[in-house]
């Protein structure tokens, strides 16, 4: 991969991370600024509701966020864009989709299938 492709991606992924962060801080001031007093009792279930859900969104974000880091740290010490399986190089157009990948499209399908025998 040449300098301008991983320059493309380290850029692409310090705009995920910087988007996850303001999402996370949104969050963290909505719910830190609400004063919700519901005074029925279905009104007060569905807020928590929405508050764990919202939560359970940002704990996956977290998870991102270190997949994240992981990749630009391989941006960097120059393993990005190696399949960590076969050792080949993953196409441009699979870390545009997914920039945090490690795995090549053959070798994901591949895993997925085995998961997916595992479970039935």
């Amino acid at each position: 991969m040449n300098k301008e492709q991983l320059d493309h991606f380290r850029i692409k992924l310090h705009d995920m991370s910087k988007n996850l962060l303001n999402e996370a801080e949104k969050t963290i001031s909505d719910m830190t600024d609400s004063n919700d007093n519901y005074p029925d009792p279905t009104d007060r279930a569905s807020a928590e509701s929405d508050r764990s859900f919202e939560l359970r969104i940002r704990d996956r974000e977290r998870k991102l966020l270190n997949k994240i880091k992981e990749a630009i740290e391989r941006i960097e010490d120059g393993s990005y864009g190696i399949c960590d399986e076969c050792g080949e190089e993953i196409s441009a157009k699979r870390l545009d989709a997914r920039p945090v990948t490690t795995l090549c499209i053959d070798c994901k399908t591949k895993q997925e299938n085995h998961e997916r025998t595992q479970k039935g």
